[in-house]
């Protein structure tokens, strides 16, 4: 990614042009949407937590440094603290939708098929609440956002291997959560 300087030489504000905004934009909007929408449950609020995050963006490029962290971990640093941000104004407990994932999944549902993928997701809702604020968080950046192991390592300062560990834990703790619950995957 090229980094525009101002042309005055007392002013290094790095600037980004509208198609570098624009491409990044295109590359990431889904993949924060939906690390957004698995870590709120909220698809409104996820829409206007989204778009700060690109306000932001635009309005911190200039602090991004490439000899730090991929932009990547740039992004999502922030991503998850507007997301923070938001559970901070709100006071209540995180929780993590599947809902976008399951409505690709999901296309085109008779009203059955509706009444059962409800009930599931109210049993896997149930479930992902009884689990850490970190694993909940891990979890969506795994699987909503898509981060690999290492980049999740990183925004959150510990190793790969800690982050394969504890995705690998909370997967099992989530079945056995489901499995005692009663739920049938039907």
């Amino acid at each position: 990614m090229e980094i525009h300087y101002n042309k005055k030489e007392d002013v290094y504000d790095q600037i980004i042009s509208k198609e570098e905004f624009s491409q990044i934009y295109e590359m990431y909007n889904k993949r924060v949407y939906k690390y957004i929408c698995f870590r709120i449950n909220n698809h409104y609020a996820a829409e206007d937590i989204c778009s700060h995050v690109f306000e932001t963006v635009i309005t911190k490029y200039h602090s991004f440094s490439p000899e730090k962290s991929k932009f990547e971990i740039w992004l999502f640093a922030i991503v998850r603290n507007a997301v923070t941000d938001y559970f901070r104004a709100q006071k209540k407990r995180a929780f993590f939708s599947l809902n976008t994932l399951l409505n690709m999944v999901f296309i085109e549902s008779s009203p059955e098929d509706l009444v059962i993928r409800d009930d599931n997701n109210q049993e896997l809702f149930k479930a992902l609440a009884r689990l850490r604020n970190k694993e909940r968080n891990i979890l969506a950046m795994k699987y909503g956002a898509g981060l690999k192991n290492s980049e999740i390592a990183q925004l959150m300062g510990v190793s790969e291997s800690n982050i394969g560990v504890v995705v690998y834990r909370s997967l099992r703790k989530l079945h056995k959560i489901l499995v005692a619950g009663g739920f049938k995957n039907e």
